[in-house]
């Protein structure tokens, strides 16, 4: 299965690129998101690969941001939410704003995206919402180093949750840590996570 993939930018059409790596043109699909976010043509490109295999079809899916990727497979994990409704989402809302907007239960948020409704928006936020708080302990998502140490316990999954979503490690932990005043220290993970992307929205 490929996982990433580096060459030269050959072209960019619409929802799609072609990536010549050694000589061999790779098709992949496209958020609008990395499209906006491609050098020019000629140009070196990193993309991170999501490999889907079909009955009648291979079709690869590339993305600039490591974290983009990772969600990709996770909102497919939703009944109605299908590759074209997933790079549709993750089209209008980064990876930080996606968790924002399912935490916080922010309907509109994802109605925003193609073929999304109110229910469809309901059913994400319902089987994805405890899923977000988690996203630190997954495997393959980009950990950033660097900074202070953040504390122990819940505040320090929050941060590494944060991080893991696409913030800097900086503005991860002080607002964790604000969170943790405001809540005290009882606060559970999804609760500091919560209120850690509130903060960060302000």
């Amino acid at each position: 299965m490929i996982a990433k993939l580096t060459g030269r930018l050959d072209a960019v059409g619409e929802g799609f690129v072609i990536l010549d790596v050694g000589g061999v043109g790779y098709r992949l699909q496209c958020s609008s998101r990395t499209l906006g976010e491609l050098p020019g043509i000629g140009a070196d490109v990193v993309l991170h690969v999501e490999t889907q295999l079909r009955e009648d079809s291979l079709t690869l899916y590339g993305f600039l941001d490591e974290t983009e990727r990772d969600w990709f497979p996770l909102l497919q994990n939703v009944q109605g939410v299908g590759a074209r409704v997933a790079l549709g989402l993750l089209s209008i809302l980064s990876p930080s704003a996606l968790a924002q907007a399912i935490l916080t239960e922010d309907k509109a948020a994802l109605a925003q995206a193609t073929s999304v409704g109110p229910k469809l928006a309901q059913r994400i936020v319902s089987e994805l919402k405890d899923k977000v708080g988690k996203l630190a302990g997954r495997p393959g998502l980009r950990v950033v180093a660097g900074g202070p140490a953040p504390p122990a316990g819940p505040a320090a999954d929050a941060v590494s949750a944060l991080v893991n979503l696409g913030y800097r490690t900086p503005e991860a932990q002080s607002a964790v840590a604000l969170a943790a005043r405001e809540l005290g220290r009882s606060a559970s993970l999804e609760a500091l996570i919560r209120e850690g992307l509130k903060g960060l929205s302000r």
